[in-house]
This record gives structure tokens, sequence and C-alpha cells, in this order.
């Protein structure tokens, strides 16, 4: 009954349009003083052995992290899955392990030092998100006006 969406890692489908809406990098994150710090940039197989901070398998962004790091024969070790980035953010924070989640989300808490973000040096990993809605949907004058701006 909504009249549009905001999804991450947009799937086809033929009774939607999709349009992608913005591209989010994705970043390490980890609390201040992590010694993973040291380093200015790490690579996938550095997360192995550390504690890991995962969303819930069935969220999207869940799925492409397990995808790529099964790509690049990395096993993390998970003690913590979360369903949504908010508690993420605050699991890593209190230092219940790293996690990876999009820059956008994390700019405040870098800024205020609460958390530390770290680039993957050895892969290119970007959340697209996209706006979804009904392909036959007639939309109204606002609708079509914001998805003209979007491109």
């Amino acid at each position: 009954m909504v009249d549009l969406g905001f999804v991450a890692f947009p799937v086809r489908h033929p009774s939607l349009e999709i349009r992608v809406w913005r591209k989010d990098a994705m970043v390490l994150i980890c609390p201040p003083q992590h010694p993973l710090l040291k380093q200015r940039s790490v690579r996938l197989r550095d997360l192995v052995g550390q504690k890991f901070i995962a969303f819930t398998p069935d969220i999207p962004t869940r799925l492409a992290t397990d995808t790529l790091l099964k790509k690049q024969g990395v096993d993390i070790s998970i003690v913590m899955e979360l369903d949504n980035i908010e508690t993420v953010k605050r699991a890593v924070e209190i230092g219940a392990g790293i996690a990876i989640v999009p820059r956008s989300t994390v700019l405040q808490e870098v800024d205020q030092q609460t958390l530390a973000e770290i680039e993957l040096s050895d892969v290119e990993f970007i959340r697209p998100v996209a706006v979804i809605y009904k392909r036959n949907k007639v939309l109204s004058p606002v609708l079509k006006l914001f998805l003209a701006m979007l491109g």
C-alpha cells in the first residue's frame, strides 16, 4: 500500500520499477582504540580471528557481505547478529567486535570519535540503495518530481 520504498541491494522483479538512488561505500568500523587502527587500511583476510558483528542472515547487506567474504576465501568469527545498523554501531562502540557497514551511516560517530573507520584495501565493496515502486502505479506529481530529481 506504500507509494515507494528504499531498499539496499535491490533485486529485479517484473512488477517493480527500480531507480538507483545512491551507492554507499562499505567500510570496516571498530572502537577507536582497536589494534587494527595501527594500519591505514586492512585486507579482508585481516578480519580472520577478529570478533565480527554481522547483520542477521536475511538482510541483503549481510547476504552481500557473506558472498564477498566467501569469494575471497575469508572465514570470519561472528559473535553477534543484529537486525539494523544502529544496533550494530552500538555493539561496535562498546567493544563487542568489528563490523562492515555503509560509510554514510557512520559519519557522525567517526566525527565524534565514538567509532573509527578503516578502508578495505583489497576490495571495492559498494552497497547500492534504490527507490522501488510498482511498475503500473499512477504516481502523484510530487513523486514524479522526486523521481525526476534522482535522474
